[in-house]
């Protein structure tokens, strides 16, 4: 039995998965971990696309309401250079960010010495500009704040540790989306038999809201018959996101259904976008359902910040 509220704070669209490999043009194995953001009027997803071949590249789906009659546009996907080193083995799970007129895309490129953080920008999901590698292997997990504090950039980022089996969220910072610097740990993961022990990463970009930017991250819980993917929460200060004001005791949102549980990988729910409707409180948030497909689910903003403030230790 689900503990109570659960359900009600976040809902599953009942059009589950709303974008397959089944309906996507050509023949590609899965689609799953979109980047998202409200363009020209739709709700535009940059899916990833797993082609048969193994190899990961981007692609743009557009809605009117962001649930239905989806476009797949092919000649709008951003593809991998494989003769660059960084991206010889794909791209993959773009967190997307809009600053100024572009929208800057941190990606994960899946290199020969293993996953890297990497950045592109746009301002019209047809053409793309790579801003280069920013982070080195073995690194991903990263999104962008969409302002500068004290004329600086900040990147959420995760790498791996020195320490086997041990993953974290960084913050780091830079005055030109070139050099970085000031890393420093910004969530740790728990340790022993919690939902989140030992590994942790960002979800989708951060959210401002009145209480901070609210954070949705991934917990990795490791069992005898595998790894659980799950989401929680976390506030961080809104002029110094370096301060987390709350991170939830509990998970959120974790696989339930039959499409979450099976798949290319097994027990993932795994969300890289999420979107503030209009009303300011119905949010949506777009999610990669076991590694193979694309889901949907809402919440109330309200109603997650005063469960985080429950929840906070």
């Amino acid at each position: 039995m689900k503990p109570e509220g659960r359900a009600e704070l976040v809902r599953r669209y009942a059009g589950n998965p709303i974008l397959t490999a089944a309906g996507w043009p050509g023949n590609v194995n899965a689609v799953f971990n979109p980047g998202v953001v409200e363009f020209e009027g739709t709700t535009l997803l940059l899916a990833r696309v797993e082609d048969r071949t193994g190899i990961s590249h981007l692609a743009v789906a557009t809605s009117a309401d962001g649930l239905t009659d989806w476009v797949v546009d092919l000649d709008r996907a951003m593809v991998p250079d494989l003769s660059s080193h960084a991206e010889r083995f794909g791209i993959e799970d773009p967190r997307i960010t809009r600053i100024g007129e572009q929208y800057i895309i941190v990606y994960t490129g899946y290199s020969g010495d293993g996953a890297l953080v990497a950045l592109a920008s746009t301002s019209d999901f047809r053409s793309y500009e790579r801003r280069g590698v920013v982070m080195p292997p073995e690194d991903k997990d990263a999104a962008l704040f969409p302002c500068r504090f004290d004329g600086r950039f900040a990147l959420l980022h995760r790498p791996v540790s020195a320490t086997p089996s041990a993953a974290h969220i960084w913050l780091s910072w830079s005055p030109d989306l070139r050099h970085w610097g000031d890393h420093a740990i910004l969530l740790r993961a728990r340790e022993g038999a919690w939902w989140d022990a030992h590994k942790i990463g960002l979800c989708a970009p951060p959210l401002a809201t009145a209480q901070g930017w609210l954070l949705l991250y991934h917990g990795v819980r490791t069992t005898a018959a595998g790894s659980i993917y799950r989401l929680g929460l976390a506030l961080l200060d809104a002029e110094q996101p370096e301060r987390v004001l709350a991170r939830s005791r509990e998970w959120l949102f974790g696989p339930e259904t039959p499409y979450e549980r099976i798949g290319d990988v097994d027990q993932v729910v795994f969300s890289c976008g999420w979107q503030l409707d209009d009303d300011g409180d119905t949010l949506r948030i777009y999610y990669g359902a076991a590694d193979t497909s694309i889901c949907v689910a809402t919440a109330s903003l309200a109603a997650l910040l005063d469960w985080l403030a429950s929840q906070n230790g």
